[in-house]
């Protein structure tokens, strides 16, 4: 039977690159994301999977469209095996000055939207934790989560909070058989960081930049590291947020000196 995974923020950058390497495995794919447009894209850029790719507009931080996309995925399928948390937003500025439905957005997006998408998953994914088939949620956290920035504060609280929802939630769901981790990525070379790289528009944030490795991250690594979530090797491993950065937070780098 083909394994079947609900990945949100499907349309571009951690997404579509984890959905393209589940299709590659085989897998069956329901891509959901907020844009009709970048969901068209990503159809056209995956077409030779067209027949294991199902796409469904959907904004994470709405309860009713959650729960009315997951209605759609079960009359469709009695059980998933993966539930991938991709999608979020990044809104800069200081806490002092950051307008409250900036915060409230990425909040709403990046620690609501997993926990709304989670709970409404989790009905499918525990009948196939039962029948021994994979069981597995994967949330993208952030090394925000556990190095904030300037700048990027509420962000940062967004994803430590996510980070903590996944702790919890692994426990809770130890029982049926369902794992829960989070994955915490460094700079990633995707169209979010593109957005915030320019030192005029984003004030004292930066991004992080080339890792102690030398590169920052591509989008592949990432996908690399779910896809090892999902597989028997991570059989014991649950509860826990993965660094996936290159070594950036391992230890402090100082700037080279000028001139």
């Amino acid at each position: 039977m083909t394994a079947i995974a609900a990945i949100t923020g499907a349309a571009s950058g951690i997404g579509l690159a984890t959905a393209r390497r589940l299709l590659g495995e085989g897998w069956t794919v329901i891509a959901i994301d907020i844009s009709e447009n970048q969901l068209a894209a990503a159809r056209e850029t995956l077409s030779n999977y067209a027949d294991r790719l199902v796409t469904l507009v959907c904004d994470v931080a709405s309860p009713a469209q959650v729960e009315l996309v997951f209605a759609q995925i079960k009359s469709r399928h009695s059980t998933i095996n993966a539930l991938i948390c991709c999608a979020g937003v990044l809104r800069l500025g200081s806490l002092e000055s950051m307008p409250v439905e900036e915060f409230d957005l990425v909040f709403n997006v990046n620690t609501r939207g997993p926990w709304l998408c989670a709970r409404a998953a989790l009905p499918l994914l525990k009948p196939a934790a039962a029948a021994g088939q994979v069981a597995r949620i994967v949330l993208l956290s952030s090394i925000a989560a556990l190095r904030p920035k300037i700048g990027g504060g509420a962000y940062a609280g967004s994803k430590a909070a996510l980070s903590q929802l996944t702790r919890v939630l692994a426990v809770e769901c130890a029982g049926s058989g369902v794992l829960v981790n989070a994955i915490a990525p460094g700079t990633v070379d995707t169209p979010m960081i593109h957005a915030v790289s320019n030192p005029a528009q984003t004030g004292q944030y930066r991004p992080s930049g080339a890792s102690p490795l030398g590169r920052v991250a591509m989008p592949d690594d990432v996908a690399s590291v779910i896809w090892f979530l999902l597989g028997d090797d991570a059989r014991y491993i649950t509860g826990t947020t993965i660094p996936v950065d290159g070594g950036t937070i391992a230890a402090f780098v100082p700037p080279a000196s000028g001139g």
